[in-house]
């Protein structure tokens, strides 16, 4: 009787003790019935996706997910480093949305509630920036879209070939003119910015290169830049101010002798292109 009590005991542990799953056999996180992957850069094609591809362009990537009002309704912000970067997949309700999609390198993510702002902060900073906007109708059949991103900053290259003074600490440039925030239905700055962004100065160091990105509020515009060198005590010791014409996805190249040439000297300029962005614009000042 003692055994058959045992025999019993044994048999009720085994049905109460949960199963093990192998690794196989663990269930799935349901995918959802919109799955969006970046499948090219403007300028810069992938024959095939992979992270590492994405990753030596931008840093983070922001999915975002907009009802025909505009409220924002679903957003998935990636890094590099994430497993799933490059993919995002959502699930939504029957009905049509406004996709976006923002690859850029900054610091942070931008603010993504209002699709006509989409912002960056000087704090963040300014970085070549990739955009996509479209519609998408969802209907009881999954979709899965592979996205095109074009590029809609302009940037400003400005270079100093003179050596820097062992008094100069830090650089400002501060700029305005264009916009630190776009509208994701054109591309175009849909503020009034002042950016601004510091750079630590190296003493001796020549040909020093500074990237200044902005958002245009048109295909053309010009931004009135202010550079501006400061000793330890943060007191100014040399500045130029200069009104420089840019262009939506091209490079305006500005050179010339920071610390030691007359800064109302005229601008000259050329115009040529290359195989990374739509042109470029060489001056001096």
């Amino acid at each position: 009787m003692r055994k058959l009590c045992l025999f019993l005991g044994a048999l009720l542990l085994l049905a109460c003790e949960k199963p093990l799953l192998t690794e196989e056999e663990a269930p799935k996180v349901p995918q959802g019935n919109l799955t969006l992957s970046v499948f090219q850069l403007e300028q810069t094609p992938f024959e095939s996706l992979t992270r590492a591809s994405v990753s030596d362009v931008c840093t983070r990537l922001s999915f975002v997910i907009y009802d025909e009002e505009g409220t924002r309704i679903q957003h998935d912000d990636q890094k590099s480093g994430d497993a799933t970067f490059g993919t995002a997949s959502f699930q939504l309700s029957e009905g049509t949305y406004q996709l976006v999609v923002v690859a850029h390198s900054s610091s942070g993510n931008p603010t993504t509630t209002n699709p006509a702002k989409i912002q960056f902060t000087n704090a963040q900073g300014f970085t070549d920036t990739y955009l996509y906007n479209g519609m998408v109708t969802i209907t009881n059949q999954p979709q899965s879209l592979s996205l095109s991103l074009r590029r809609i900053v302009s940037l400003c290259r400005f270079v100093i070939t003179d050596a820097i003074p062992a008094e100069v600490s830090r650089l400002r440039f501060r700029y305005t003119g264009g916009s630190g925030a776009f509208d994701a239905a054109t591309g175009f700055g849909s503020v009034n910015s002042t950016q601004s962004l510091w750079f630590d100065a190296q003493t001796g160091q020549t040909q020093t290169q500074y990237e200044l990105y902005t958002f245009l509020h048109a295909e053309e515009g010009t931004i009135h830049l202010q550079a501006t060198a400061y000793d330890v005590s943060e007191t100014p010791i040399y500045e130029h101010e200069i009104d420089i014409p840019m262009k939506q996805n091209h490079i305006t190249w500005l050179t010339g002798t920071f610390f030691s040439s007359n800064p109302n000297a005229p601008l000259t300029s050329s115009v040529t292109l290359n195989t990374t962005w739509g042109g470029e614009e060489h001056l001096t000042y």
